[in-house]
């Protein structure tokens, strides 16, 4: 199926789709990740991966990437519906920050509004990829088992 939005639901305790985060979330204050859960995922989903993406960041890189990485967790199995606030659990990506793990916004002082695209990709095969893969590492390796995604928004200012 690819990269086309599904029958599964996003979710947060601490902020609705497209409304504002929490400070505790954000590299300003605790920047611990957000409680998250979903449901109705689709029919075969065997893993899911989990990225934070914010697309209103000004950076821009050759390749063509644009927007700034905050998360990429990745070998979440099938029976896992939800993450607990502050996870640790699961296999973390490398973020633009240049870590592992989550890391929360930071927008430049005065840039306005920024959207934080939390995204729950449903796999159809169990996942076993090392530690520290990019976004775009992690996008290469699981493109074909994609069954189907979909995002919850918030949004962050400084």
């Amino acid at each position: 199926m690819g990269f086309a939005l599904s029958t599964i639901q996003l979710k947060s305790l601490t902020f609705e789709n497209n409304g504002h985060m929490p400070s505790k979330h954000s590299n300003e204050a605790e920047d611990i990740s957000p409680a998250l859960s979903w449901e109705n995922p689709p029919e075969g989903t065997k893993s899911y991966a989990l990225i934070c993406h914010d697309p209103d960041a000004p950076l821009v890189t050759p390749n063509g990437s644009y927007g700034f990485v905050h998360w990429v967790l990745y070998n979440i199995p099938a029976d896992v519906t939800e993450l607990a606030e502050g996870t640790s659990q699961f296999t973390q990506g490398l973020n633009n920050f240049g870590n592992t793990g989550y890391n929360g916004p930071l927008p430049p002082e005065g840039h306005g509004l920024h959207h934080y695209y939390f995204w729950i990709l449903a796999l159809d095969k169990q996942t076993d990829l090392k530690s520290g893969l990019t976004l775009w590492e992690l996008l290469e390796s699981i493109e074909p088992n994609i069954l189907g995604m979909n995002r919850l928004v918030g949004i962050y200012q400084r």
